[in-house]
């Protein structure tokens, strides 16, 4: 094998000793996880914003993002819950390119994992205490979890993620929201059969123990579009497209079903500036469906300070080094016209 053994990993104790939460966030944690919960299984009409910028690549602008969705998010609360994105870890088509900074917390350096794990779990820390905002982030690695589970309110699993064991059995025991996306083919079988897999109870091996879980009702869809075998991207945020995943859904027997629309990725043909628009139609689509009032309960957005995307090597601050996003005006404007709407 030609693996080179470079650093033994800090124990999940090792870091949470040393990076505890503070105790004055655990009950407004507790009060999030309650109120997010509500909304996703309607017993909260308002309606989810998970926003936020495509990778947390820099702590500084990251939290400055936050503390202006944490001001906007007091003249929605009445209408909306907003959830930043905190994403620390990001898949990438051909394993190349930055990962996150859980794998690279200095993208201009080297890969350091053991710094990273500690970068993220101070990110999510201050990101917390400056905005009264819990995040949500991606399970790419679904061992990573503990590092962040007392901080996490909400949870992705990708579309290159969603069809692995690991992933639907890992979250079958997590007590928290989680998305599951529908594959880069769009096979909408494969979203569901992983939301039944979380839903369920399991015995398996994790983190060097054999566990048990009792499954996750919280874990529900997100439509991101797809990818025909022409490598066309393919929306799938359309009114009718709606209707048929709310329909096949409500026969399913799946606990609480919740659809979470992604605006980006596939759905915008990765060009960001349709976020808006393909946003509000999906509202206009909820206006005229009861089907989809119920169903559709909030939309992933990609946004930060600045719009577009440039180069790691570049150092714009508050813009993407992963896919490019809204600006924060465009976001801002966004926000309020979807309170409007919800």
């Amino acid at each position: 094998m030609s693996f080179e053994k470079l650093r033994i990993l800090p124990s999940v104790q090792d870091i949470l000793e040393r990076q505890p939460m503070p105790r004055n966030l655990v009950a407004l944690k507790a009060e999030r996880d309650r109120q997010i919960a509500a909304a996703l299984t309607g017993k909260d009409n308002r309606f989810v914003l998970i926003i936020g910028p495509c990778s947390a690549h820099d702590e500084d602008a990251v939290c400055d993002y936050i503390g202006r969705l944490a001001e906007v998010g007091r003249k929605v609360r009445e209408r909306l819950i907003l959830i930043p994105r905190v994403y620390t870890n990001k898949p990438r088509t051909t394993g190349l390119g930055y990962k996150g900074m859980a794998h690279q917390p200095d993208p201009r350096k080297e890969p350091n994992i053991v710094a990273g794990l500690r970068a993220i779990r101070g990110m999510h820390i201050r990101a917390l205490r400056e905005s009264g905002l819990t995040a949500a982030d991606e399970m790419l690695y679904p061992e990573n979890y503990p590092y962040l589970e007392d901080l996490l309110s909400y949870v992705t699993i990708g579309a290159r993620s969603v069809e692995n064991q690991a992933h639907r059995l890992t979250v079958s025991g997590l007590d928290i929201p989680v998305g599951a996306k529908n594959p880069t083919s769009g096979d909408l079988s494969v979203m569901f059969n992983a939301i039944a897999a979380a839903q369920a109870g399991h015995i398996f091996l994790y983190n060097g123990w054999e566990v048990k879980t009792r499954g996750n009702p919280l874990v529900h869809a997100v439509l991101r579009g797809a990818v025909n075998y022409h490598g066309q991207n393919i929306p799938n945020y359309h009114y009718e497209d709606l209707v048929f995943a709310a329909q096949r859904y409500s026969v399913s027997g799946l606990q609480f079903p919740a659809i979470i629309v992604d605006t980006n990725h596939s759905n915008s043909d990765k060009k960001f500036r349709e976020q808006p628009r393909i946003a509000l139609e999906v509202m206009d689509s909820r206006a005229r469906s009861p089907l989809l009032r119920k169903m559709v309960r909030g939309l992933m957005i990609e946004s930060f300070i600045k719009e577009g995307s440039q180069k790691p090597s570049e150092h714009a601050r508050g813009k993407s080094i992963t896919d490019p996003c809204l600006g924060w005006k465009d976001t801002e404007r966004l926000i309020y016209d979807l309170a409007e709407r919800a």
